[in-house]
């Protein structure tokens, strides 16, 4: 295998693995601090994406989203509201900035932020190898004993293996992201996809005639309603069926106070908390993120709704307090013609079981989205031999330091850093753009040896117990079993 970067005795103080906002963010401090400082003193960082190029949830970039975030909370003004790599900058350069302040929004459709992301990626394109993969971590162990290095083992993501190479390092984060989430036994086909495909799958459909295709939307939450919305407003839409356990749609709780356990100063009452409180607010605070709906677009689904309830013909069905028990499909790679054979060949049958009386009923449909969330990629499997030296709860959790870096014992001093599975330890903004700004400084800070102190707060107990986060992660509007 070969070293990269550079001779065999290079070593690279950040290695970041994953390349979506979060490790976007700490490449743009990593440069900004660059910019600033001597050379003598100036970090050296790389990045690995398996993706071919930068993308973040394109597949849900529909005309209309907007973020659910403020614009503010950009990859950098939390953290240094000069920073020339803000939303506001981006604005300016792109000749937008008055029409933007026009529009009387804090929250930029999800087309225009994803573009901000991708200005703000070429930006530091020379630090990430895009199509690249990483696949093992190994310690190494100096002289004295001490790991205060890690080869990391990386492949192109579109190879057969045959070709790796090791870059070395002293430090590690690992912003791996969320992988889409699907009911046991669910099995993607050509006409059955996790949302996150949506646009893609949407694009690779065969065109037919007005009004002749018929959609099931499995899920409760804002990506569920959005994805309803968006196939409901399709030509080719005969008939859109929303289907899920809760009775309606859930509001996202948007207030004011409650906006607050998404501040960055949360994260510190967080982080002291007891694991007892730290679920509590887990709890009660869940209808800010998990399995809710912008107000405005539920009461848009219902106009529609009741629209052609009274106009007629029905085309929006949302079956409320049901779960679907299973779902039919033929081969996925064969279309067919003659009876029972829908728009796009033969029918999926999906059994529907209302809750509240135990009755059935089947809808046939040619085309099934599950909007059923996301899971953290458990890191442990990329860390190999590295994770014996990294701390556990009595729950199996990691234990993560208030600076994002693993709790870790000797002989390992090397910096092993957690980019977004971190709920359990850092609350619920984890996986958020909330606090991803003043989460890269705090790394950035780390790594220079300026280790965030332990929030200055009386407690009780062993600072950074954690929360038992469970089974969140998916859609709780699904009904799985």
């Amino acid at each position: 295998m070969n070293r990269e970067p550079g001779s065999p005795g290079d070593v690279v103080d950040v290695l970041g693995v994953g390349f979506g906002p979060s490790n976007l963010a700490l490449a743009l401090a990593v440069q900004e601090h660059n910019e600033r400082t001597p050379d003598s003193s100036r970090i050296r960082a790389s990045f690995v994406e398996q993706q071919a190029a930068f993308g973040w949830h394109r597949g849900m970039l529909l005309d209309g989203a907007t973020m659910q975030v403020s614009f503010l909370k950009d990859l950098v003004t939390m953290r240094d509201p000069t920073s020339p790599r803000s939303y506001l900058n981006y604005l300016q350069g792109q000749g937008r900035l008055a029409d933007f302040i026009n529009n009387k929004s804090l929250f930029p459709s999800r087309v225009e932020f994803h573009d901000y992301l991708e200005w703000c990626a070429a930006d530091v394109r020379h630090l990430v190898s895009y199509g690249t993969r990483a696949v093992a971590v190994h310690p190494v162990t100096g002289p004295d004993g001490e790991i205060d290095q890690i080869d990391v083992v990386l492949r192109d993501a579109q190879g057969d293996g045959a070709g790796s190479r090791v870059v070395r390092t002293r430090n590690l984060v690992l912003a791996t992201g969320l992988v889409p989430w699907l009911p046991e036994g669910v099995q993607r086909g050509r006409r059955i996809w996790h949302n996150s495909e949506l646009l893609s799958r949407l694009g690779e459909l065969p065109p037919v005639g007005p009004r002749r295709r018929r959609y099931v939307v499995i899920g409760a939450g804002q990506s569920a309603a959005e994805t309803t919305a968006h196939l409901h407003d399709r030509e080719d839409a005969a008939e859109v069926h929303s289907v899920f356990s809760r009775y309606g749609y859930s509001p996202a709780d948007d207030t004011s106070f409650a906006n607050r356990i998404f501040d960055p100063e949360a994260v510190d009452h967080f982080f002291a908390a007891s694991g007892e409180v730290k679920q509590m607010l887990l709890d009660y605070h869940a209808n800010t993120n998990y399995s809710v709906v912008d107000p405005e677009l539920i009461a848009e689904l219902y106009r529609r709704a009741y629209q052609e309830q009274v106009r007629g013909p029905r085309r929006l069905h949302v079956h409320g307090a049901s779960r679907v028990s299973s779902v039919r499909s033929p081969d996925p790679d064969v279309d067919g013609d003659g009876p029972g054979a829908g728009a796009d060949g033969p029918d999926i049958e999906v059994d529907v079981e209302v809750l509240t009386t135990g009755h059935h009923h089947t809808i046939t449909a040619d085309v099934v989205v599950y909007a059923t969330g996301y899971r953290p990629i458990d890191p442990s499997g990329l860390l190999g031999d590295v994770g014996a030296w990294c701390r556990r709860a009595d729950d199996g959790e990691l234990l993560v330091d208030r600076d994002y870096r693993l709790h870790t014992v000797e002989p390992l001093t090397a910096g092993v850093y957690l980019q977004g599975p971190t709920e359990h330890t850092h609350g619920i903004s984890s996986t958020l753009l909330s606090t991803t700004a003043v989460r890269a400084g705090e790394i950035l800070d780390s790594v220079l040896g300026h280790r965030r102190p332990e929030p200055d707060l009386p407690v009780a107990h062993e600072s950074g117990e954690p929360a038992t986060v469970g089974q969140r992660w998916g859609d709780p509007g699904v009904v799985t079993s």
